[in-house]
């Protein structure tokens, strides 16, 4: 979040906008007070700090009104409801007045918007908090529509334990290469403000610069004094759970510790809405829009990115894809190129961190890629415990290279070698046994090892498991006489699969004994017998598959019905033409039941009954049917396709079968086009409006002698070939429901 400092400027008298209005009447009662925060004494840096907010008449505001603060302050912010924007100035103890500042010059300076602590200031404009030195009064001014206005005044005075931060003892290393860090006790965080424990990333990414965009003429006892400020704002004012940045360094070249939760873990801040997970956000701070930072501040930045982004393993002067997490210039999911020390402008709609310092980002990482070589960088992992895994990762010059493989014990249990500036090395996981394992790269005791969790199997499931069909009719008919089971082993295990029955439990067949099996899809088939061959009662069952690795065990099933009740269902003709020829007039049906059942024997067209030929109760038997063509009410049934279906109904549930036949009572339409004669060779060509059975007789001279052939010919331009030297031709055509056409009569052309 920016900080802002005070720029003298004109005098109380050149900035008021009303004749006559002076600091000592400018009086108000305080709206109320956010909160009053002291360190415990004996803290280093211990202070009192206070943060106190008011709500702003807005009549008062656009009146240019100067109003008496309620304490004296060294930090502003403001807060704000409506599309509109903020600015304001403030008034010193000597009475002279600052600048004109924008409330909120950097708009993506916070949490992601989907996360809790992103939510705590929803629906207000979140000013950034100015260090403006002693101050007491303040004035606004606004654009666009602004329906509400707050001001928090935060009182944070340095102190003299301020002016040690640089001894030693408050210092704190993890490793030579650390630069000295000023840890939250040394600055004076207050511990108690803090609303949540922090978050992680699974892993370190970029490094985002920021300025805090204030003035440079501070001390270097006002440091602490203003991260201090900066963490009662971003706490107390913006409601967020800590400090939003991870490291803040002051132009001395001294570095703060910002958010807590660990040096060198990859905590979460709150300083580059979308890109605050598994980046590390530093803030330098003092304003850099043309001015470059002191060698210190650069020499500490360096120092600092050097060490964090080594110990996350990234390379300096790479450049990575980052999907959003959502901000106002990149929605959520959209990925971003950036370099892996990037400044905060190039994640959102912000100035930040200063076109002078943005400028020397490309040098500062040039820098920090030599600094505390040798380096190892992007370490990956690929594949998981029981099967093939794959270590990868660079180096920053070629070098003799080890990964190792470790159990929950500590114990090396694989390792590979190799050397160069690439790692890559496949451990053969596949008889490997489920356990936890952990990996370490390691490049000799100069370069900083990378380690973590070898993947383990994903737990033990048996997905999708499905039996097609369900319902079992093994009576010889063709139809339902096996099911096929199908399911996925999520790894490897000893896996069976039983048939029990779903009464009694009873097993009624193993279809796949109990062995250890790789991961991935498995189909076994059952055709509703035991194992002997004797074919099962009719009844429901379970097909149960089961799974079993190391200390995990699953089960899963799937019920199966066996039902030979309905069985040998016939359809004849497959299309009747009812239209009083003689021919084809009658669809007859045919059925067998095994046991008495309710049957219901129907005529469907587009899924709903047209008619229903036959009900009621049956005996076991064979049993036929009829139906003429007519639907409900007795009219003729139009020209199409139908469904004849006969439905059972036992104990056992409702079982179907179904044929498709037709009704078709319109004639074909059979056309000559030609015919010839070639090397004594005919040739007949003819069209047909749909699939026929032809006679065609062939004649020398006249049309009733020579012979007659007969031939099944689809719908089109069809030819037909003979050996034959034919002068004319009479042709008839026949479709499947008797229908005949026109006899067709031709010539040898």
């Amino acid at each position: 979040m920016p900080l802002r400092t005070q720029d003298s400027s004109a005098s109380v008298a050149k900035g008021a906008d009303r004749p006559g209005i002076t600091l000592m009447s400018l009086r108000h009662t305080l709206a109320f007070v956010l909160a009053t925060a002291a360190l415990a004494p004996g803290t280093a840096g211990a202070a009192d700090v206070q943060v106190v907010a008011r709500d702003v008449p807005l009549a008062a505001v656009r009146e240019s009104v100067a109003r008496a603060a309620p304490i004296e302050f060294t930090m502003v912010g403001t807060h704000w409801q409506g599309g509109g924007e903020v600015w304001f100035r403030t008034a010193s103890e000597s009475g002279t007045w600052s600048a004109w500042r924008l409330a909120r010059p950097e708009e993506d300076d916070l949490p992601d918007a989907t996360s809790d602590e992103g939510k705590a200031s929803q629906g207000w404009n979140v000013g950034n908090p100015w260090w403006t030195g002693g101050s007491t009064a303040i004035q606004y001014r606004v654009s666009g529509p602004v329906t509400r206005l707050r001001t928090f005044y935060v009182s944070s005075e340095p102190t003299s334990a301020d002016a040690t931060l640089s001894a030693p003892a408050t210092q704190a290393t993890l490793r030579p290469d650390q630069p000295p860090i000023t840890r939250r006790p040394g600055w004076g965080a207050d511990e108690s403000i803090v609303r949540a424990q922090p978050s992680f990333a699974d892993s370190l990414e970029l490094s985002v610069v920021h300025h805090t965009a204030g003035t440079n003429a501070y001390s270097a006892a006002q440091s602490a004094a203003i991260v201090r400020g900066i963490q009662r704002y971003h706490v107390l004012s913006n409601g967020w759970n800590d400090i939003g940045y991870n490291y803040l360094v002051d132009k001395y070249g001294r570095i703060f510790e910002g958010r807590g939760g660990g040096l060198i873990q990859n905590v979460i801040g709150a300083h580059a809405q979308g890109f605050n997970t598994g980046s590390v956000g530093v803030a330098v701070l003092g304003t850099y829009g043309s001015s470059r930072i002191s060698t210190a501040a650069r020499t500490a930045l360096q120092r600092l990115l050097a060490w964090r982004l080594d110990a996350g393993h990234v390379d300096p002067v790479s450049l990575l894809n980052f999907t959003s997490y959502g901000n106002d210039r990149f929605p959520a999911g959209r990925v971003v190129r950036l370099r892996a020390v990037s400044g905060h402008r190039d994640t959102g709609y912000t100035s930040c961190p200063g076109t002078a310092l943005y400028g020397q980002l490309g040098a500062i990482a040039s820098n920090v890629s030599r600094i505390g070589l040798p380096k190892l960088y992007d370490p990956e992992v690929a594949g998981a415990v029981g099967g093939p895994v794959r270590f990868t990762a660079r180096l920053s010059s070629a070098r003799a290279w080890l990964v190792q493989v470790k159990d929950a014990g500590g114990a090396v249990f694989a390792q590979g070698t190799g050397s160069g500036a690439s790692v890559d090395w496949t451990w053969d996981a596949s008889a490997a046994p489920f356990a936890s394992y952990t990996w370490e790269i390691s490049a000799g005791p100069a370069t900083r090892p990378a380690s973590g969790k070898v993947p383990g199997p994903p737990p033990l499931a048996i997905a999708g498991l499905a039996a097609s069909p369900r319902i079992l009719t093994p009576n010889g008919d063709w139809s339902a006489e096996r099911s096929s089971i199908s399911f996925r082993l999520s790894r490897r295990a000893v896996v069976g699969v039983r048939v029990v029955n779903a009464s009694s439990g009873a097993l009624a067949r193993t279809l796949l004994t109990s062995a250890e099996r790789p991961a991935g899809l498995r189909t076994v088939v059952w055709d509703g017998t035991t194992g002997s061959g004797t074919p099962v009662a009719d009844g429901t069952y379970r097909i149960v598959v089961s799974a079993e690795s190391g200390a995990e065990q699953v089960s899963r099933s799937v019920n199966i019905v066996v039902d030979r009740t309905l069985g040998g269902f016939s359809v004849d003709p497959v299309a009747i033409s009812p239209n009083g020829d003689g021919q084809n007039e009658i669809l007859r049906m045919g059925f067998e039941l095994t046991r008495a059942a309710g049957v219901r024997v129907e005529i469907r067209r587009a899924g709903k009954v047209i008619r229903t030929v036959l009900t009621g109760s049956l005996a076991s038997g064979a049993y036929a049917a009829s139906w003429d063509g007519r639907v409900q009410g007795g009219a003729r049934a139009a020209d199409g396709p139908v469904t004849a279906v006969v439905l059972a109904t036992t104990s056992l549930g409702t079982r179907s079968l179904a044929l498709v036949a037709r009704v078709d009572v319109t004639r074909p339409v059979l056309r000559f086009i030609s015919m010839r004669n070639v090397n004594g060779v005919n040739r007949l060509n003819f069209s047909s409006s749909e699939a026929v059975h032809l006679k065609i007789w062939y004649g020398t001279n006249r049309w009733n002698d020579g012979d007659m052939v007969e031939v099944d010919k689809p719908a089109g331009v069809k030819a037909h070939w003979r050996r034959i030297r034919a002068l004319v031709v009479r042709i008839l055509a026949t479709d499947a429901a008797g229908n005949r056409s026109r006899l067709v009569f031709g010539r040898a052309g």
